[in-house]
């Protein structure tokens, strides 16, 4: 029995290499998700981008960059001597929300 009943409504299902392949093009080409042309083999701009929000939130961009890190640095491919530190306990302490306003002061009354 194949996996997707032929004659079924709806789109199939797309699989997930072709959703990041997809969410490349967008990024790369500064598109619109409903733009994506089907003619060149595209998906679903609507499915990518929920498998886009769906891979954010379960982090699984933060996983493949530490493990491309770790394989290129164990293929001594990183050239540490011009690495960027970021200190997130330098950083404003967790919780604190003020923000400064950027918006002018209010206008004195004239009237």
């Amino acid at each position: 029995m194949p996996l997707w009943p032929t004659g079924s409504p709806g789109r199939r299902p797309v699989a997930d290499r072709q959703c990041l392949q997809d969410i490349l093009y967008v990024v790369c080409n500064d598109t619109a998700w409903q733009l994506l042309p089907p003619e060149l083999g595209f998906g679903s701009g609507q499915t990518c981008w929920r498998s886009l929000e769906r891979w954010q939130r379960d982090g699984v961009f933060g996983q493949l960059h530490r493990i491309l890190l770790a394989e290129l640095n164990a293929a001594g491919r990183l050239d540490w001597s011009r690495r960027a530190w970021t200190a997130p306990t330098s950083a404003r302490k967790r919780g604190s929300r003020h923000r400064r306003s950027t918006g002018g002061r209010r206008a004195a009354n004239t009237t």
